[in-house]
């Protein structure tokens, strides 16, 4: 049996070609209108014209200067993030899977901000690679503490929740302790992308797309991991070497967005289960649908941000939070037992308060509980997600 024969079926030609047509339509709408809409309007006509032909205007100022580079930016950190929550949840197969509850978009922020504290000579081009150091320490201890009492999904989405309020707490004493210092770490806490500027983009740009089109080329590796290690080892996969390429890959594509746009939860975890349910279980096709669907959704929540309070702006990740909660309560509810297994626990037996001021103790309630769960087998709508 070769791996392209377990291949997860394609849906029909007609439907994929749709599918990817609509999502950039609105991917392209969204960036146009993104350059239009802002403190000031300008018409769409008016965005066309300056992008082919600038000029000395204030308008082609606020398109090139201001509003084009912070729509980059938010289409690329969109996308990284859809893409490493799918590929995250893939190698996992675990449906909670994200760079937000596996704790890298928090290991990402807090390295950003001990770069900025302890290192404020540090070149800007470091930022990248440190919040990729902080991404991976952060899910490996995640994973090592699942792992310690035996990993399943719910055990490392737990553990995953604990380290992040770790983190977190860390992040918050790194803010009162050295306050003046920490102001030039507030870009990567704050969720959002305003302000951001050419050459913010041009730091993250070589990581982000590189990192985009490497996972393109690994989406049937994916695949097959997402068969079980029994069924890829069996097909001559490397699961140990392919994992670990994977789960890095995706948690440099978290750390990247998070280093130039701040912690932004749910779009790894929404985008991905959106773009399964039209294109199915394939990576290869679910992947770049991902990649569109992310970029218009983060571009999308940066008008909103600046069009509900204008002129001033709200930030970006409270918006992308309150669309995707409403999402993830109706995935629960269409889940069936799984998402009613993960609510109980997560309610009833851990009670892991939401309250920033008791993270630490939150954490370690997390901790410890993960212990209390039984040995038994993932729920069926888990098991080789």
């Amino acid at each position: 049996m070769t791996t392209k024969a377990l291949q997860p079926p394609r849906p029909r030609l007609s439907g994929r070609v749709l599918a990817f047509v609509l999502a950039a339509l609105l991917l392209l709408l969204a960036l146009l209108a993104s350059l239009a809409l802002g403190a000031s309007e300008i018409s769409l006509a008016g965005v066309a014209r300056l992008l082919l032909a600038p000029d000395d205007s204030t308008d082609s100022l606020v398109v090139h200067a201001l509003r084009l580079p912070r729509t980059l930016v938010a289409g690329l950190a969109g996308a990284a993030l859809a893409v490493s929550g799918l590929l995250l949840q893939g190698v996992t197969r675990n449906p909670l899977a994200d760079p937000g509850i596996l704790g890298v978009e928090a290991g990402g922020a807090f390295a950003i901000l001990v770069m900025v504290v302890f290192f404020p000579t540090a070149p800007a081009a470091l930022f990248v690679p440190a919040a990729f150091v902080g991404g991976a320490l952060a899910a490996a201890a995640a994973y090592g503490a699942a792992r310690s009492v035996g990993l399943t999904p719910l055990r490392l989405a737990l553990a995953g929740v604990a380290v992040a309020y770790l983190l977190g707490a860390a992040t918050r004493a790194v803010q009162i302790l050295f306050e003046t210092r920490a102001q030039g770490a507030l870009f990567a806490l704050s969720g959002s992308v305003a302000g951001r500027t050419w050459e913010q983009l041009w730091q993250v740009a070589p990581w982000l797309g590189l990192g985009l089109i490497a996972a393109l080329l690994l989406a049937p590796r994916v695949n097959v991991l997402a068969l079980g290690d029994d069924i890829a080892s069996s097909l001559g996969t490397r699961t140990a070497r392919d994992s670990a390429v994977i789960t890095a890959l995706g948690v440099l594509l978290a750390a990247a967005s998070v280093s130039v746009v701040g912690p932004i939860g749910f779009v790894g975890l929404v985008v991905p289960h959106a773009a399964r349910a039209v294109m199915g279980a394939d990576h290869r096709l679910s992947l770049p649908l991902a990649a569109l669907l992310g970029a218009a959704l983060l571009i999308c929540a940066d008008i909103a941000a600046r069009l509900i309070d204008k002129p001033a702006e709200t930030p970006v990740g409270i918006l992308v939070a309150a669309a995707g909660a409403p999402f993830s309560c109706c995935w629960h509810g269409a889940s069936g037992g799984a998402a009613d297994l993960f609510a109980s626990r997560f309610t009833m037996r851990i009670k892991l308060p939401l309250q920033s001021a008791l993270a630490p103790k939150s954490a370690l309630v997390a901790l410890s509980a993960l212990a209390l769960l039984p040995d038994t087998a993932p729920p069926a709508a888990f098991r080789d997600r």
